[in-house]
């Protein structure tokens, strides 16, 4: 799907929906939201020396922060069309504010081909499960940003695993660019 979204799509939202799928997050965390004005990412939250992408705590959907590694090709998207002011959006809509769920949508639309943007996340864990054992259940959760909801291990799970979530998504990059 990533090479069909290269060869066939350019522009803004081909590169924003290329991001959501490489760094396994959920449309809104990318792009944000018009209709609620909830904002996406800025370039005050990429990392460029780390390789993060540090979303703040206001903007994810458990209310705590979440660090994101970024590959390479996720790298490579954001240093095409960047850096800018440090509150400006990555991915701006088409008049340079907050995109709508259109945005992503639209691209797929073009692509004429039946899946959701949401469902590259379930495509995400499902690669993690049966294409990557090696890593844990845990690491492929810690990416996709869950909750873990036994009360007693989330109190000793202090770590977010970032080096390991890093390998990870580097192989899903792999996995994507296949």
């Amino acid at each position: 799907f990533v090479r069909e979204l290269k060869t066939r799509c350019g522009g803004m939202a081909a590169k924003a929906l290329e991001f959501t799928i490489l760094t396994a997050s959920r449309t809104n965390e990318v792009i944000g939201d018009k209709r609620i004005g909830k904002p996406g990412i800025t370039w005050r939250e990429i990392d460029f020396d780390r390789k993060l992408w540090i979303v703040p705590a206001d903007r994810m959907k458990s209310g705590r922060e979440h660090r994101v590694p970024l590959s390479s090709r996720a790298l490579e998207i954001l240093q095409e069309i960047g850096p800018d002011a440090p509150d400006a959006y990555v991915f701006p809509g088409p008049k340079g504010e907050i995109a709508s769920n259109n945005f992503l949508t639209a691209v797929l639309k073009r692509l004429d081909i039946p899946v959701t943007v949401h469902g590259f996340r379930s495509t995400f864990k499902d690669w993690a499960r049966e294409r990557a054992p090696h890593f844990s259940d845990e690491l492929s959760e810690l990416a996709l940003a869950h909750v873990n909801s036994d009360a007693t291990r989330a109190a000793y799970a202090r770590s977010d695993l970032i080096e390991n979530r890093r390998q990870l998504m580097n192989e899903w990059q792999a996995f994507c660019l296949g």
